[in-house]
């Protein structure tokens, strides 16, 4: 006997944080909402397909991850791939990203380069490998990697830059 369990969405508890994800993918705040709307539209077509493992958001949360990920294959920019010799050039460590407020890193996250962005967020914020980058996004670990220290480095010199201007919110 199988036992069905009905869900429903709602879209205004969700959209906000759905659009944060979103937001830390898209290049601008336009193609985040072209790619939080795509993602509601698959999340609603395929809710059977939720085997309620884990939090129901969680589950909206993936489809949108996914979804801004497809965006960038269909649009196939360039990656700007790093040779390999660069990609162990790390920024220097100690330099603490906690004290940025989140709208100043979202801020210089999505001034990176496109493939530099995808790495950075699906390596250090949603904690693929480097192994599941390259397969998801047709590119080798190397390059993951290189892209991944490189955008390390551009952005610890965007948030000292800002830092020296006075514009980080040191937020917590």
């Amino acid at each position: 006997m199988k036992v069905t369990k009905t869900y429903t969405i709602d879209y205004k508890q969700t959209a906000s944080k759905m659009l944060a994800v979103c937001m830390r993918y898209a290049k601008d705040r336009m193609e985040a909402e072209d790619s939080l709307q795509m993602g509601y539209v698959k999340v609603f077509s395929k809710i059977k397909e939720y085997r309620g493992e884990g939090s129901f958001e969680g589950w909206i949360r993936r489809v949108m991850v996914n979804t801004a990920i497809e965006s960038y294959r269909k649009n196939l920019r360039s990656l700007n791939v790093v040779p390999i010799e660069d990609a162990y050039e790390q920024p220097s460590a100690g330099f603490d990203f906690s004290s940025l407020g989140m709208q100043d890193l979202l801020k210089v996250i999505q001034k990176l380069a496109d493939g530099y962005r995808m790495v950075f967020n699906m390596y250090a914020i949603e904690g693929y490998s480097h192994k599941e980058i390259a397969e998801t996004l047709g590119i080798s670990e190397g390059a993951s990697k290189s892209q991944l220290s490189r955008a390390r480095a551009i952005l610890q010199q965007e948030i000292i830059k800002m830092e020296g201007f006075g514009y980080a919110t040191h937020a917590g």
